[in-house]
C-alpha cells in the first residue's frame, strides 16, 4: 500500500493542473472576442484537457478500488467523487461561457452589421450632400458668371456711352472753335463797318461843308456882287 501511495500522490496533482487549466480555458472561453474560429479552437484544447483528467479520475477510482485498507479505499473514493463533482462544474461552466461566448459574438457581428449599413447609409448621405453642394457651387458658379455677364455689358455699355459722351464733346468743340470764328469775324466785320460809317459820316459832313459853302458863295454873288 506504501508503494502505491506514489502514483495516487502524482495522479491527484495531475487531477489538480488539469482542474486548474480548465478553469483556466474556460475563463478564455468566456473572455474570448471571436471570431468562431478561435472559439473553435478553444473548445477543442479544453476537450481535450478534460479528456486527460476524465483519465485521471478513472485512474485514480481504480486506484481506490485496489487498496488492501477499507479507510484508505473510501478516502480516495470520496477524493474521486469530489473530482467528478468539481468536473461536472467546470462542464456547466464550459457550456455556460459557450453560450455567453457565442452570444458576445452574435451581438458583435450584429454591431459590425448595423455599423457596415450605417457606414453605407453614411457614405451614402456623404454622397448626397456632396452632390448637393456641388449643385450648389454649379449654381453659385452659373450665378457668378451671369452677374460678370452682366457687369461686363454693363461696363460695354459705360465705355460705349463714354465713347458717345466724349465724340459729342468733340463735336462741341469743334463747333465752338467754328462759332469761335464766326464770333471773331463777326467782330471784325463789326469794327470794319464802324469804321466805314465813320468814314461816311465824315464825307457825308464833308459834302454839306461843301455845299453850304457853294450856296453861301452863290448868295454872296447875287446879293452883295460889289462885295
Amino acid at each position: 500500500a506504501t508503494s502505491a501511495c506514489v502514483p495516487v500522490r502524482v495522479c491527484h496533482q495531475e487531477i489538480v493542473k488539469f482542474d486548474l487549466e480548465i478553469k483556466a480555458a474556460v475563463q478564455d472561453i468566456r473572455d474570448c472576442p471571436g471570431p468562431l474560429g478561435a472559439l473553435t479552437e478553444l473548445n477543442a484544447n479544453v476537450k481535450e484537457k478534460f479528456r486527460h483528467l476524465r483519465g485521471r479520475i478513472q485512474e485514480l477510482e481504480q486506484m481506490a478500488k485496489e487498496q488492501d485498507k477499507e479507510s484508505e479505499k473510501q478516502a480516495l473514493l470520496r477524493e474521486v467523487e469530489n473530482h467528478k463533482k468539481q468536473m461536472l462544474s467546470n462542464q456547466a461552466a464550459w457550456r455556460k461561457a459557450n453560450l455567453a461566448c457565442k452570444i458576445a459574438i452574435d451581438n458583435s457581428e450584429k454591431d459590425q452589421l448595423l455599423q457596415g449599413r450605417d457606414s453605407l447609409r453614411q457614405r451614402k448621405t456623404t454622397k448626397e450632400s456632396l452632390a448637393e453642394t456641388a449643385s450648389n457651387i454649379t449654381e453659385s458658379l452659373m450665378g457668378i458668371s451671369r452677374m460678370m455677364s452682366q457687369q461686363v455689358q454693363q461696363s460695354e455699355e459705360t465705355v460705349q456711352t463714354l465713347a458717345n459722351s466724349s465724340r459729342t464733346i468733340q463735336e462741341a468743340n469743334e463747333e465752338f472753335k467754328s462759332m469761335s470764328g464766326t464770333i471773331q469775324l463777326g467782330r471784325k466785320l463789326i469794327t470794319k463797318y464802324n469804321r466805314r460809317e465813320l468814314t461816311d459820316k465824315l464825307l457825308i459832313f464833308l459834302a454839306l461843308a461843301l455845299f453850304l459853302a457853294t450856296v453861301l458863295y452863290i448868295l454872296k454873288k447875287r446879293l452883295f456882287p460889289f462885295l
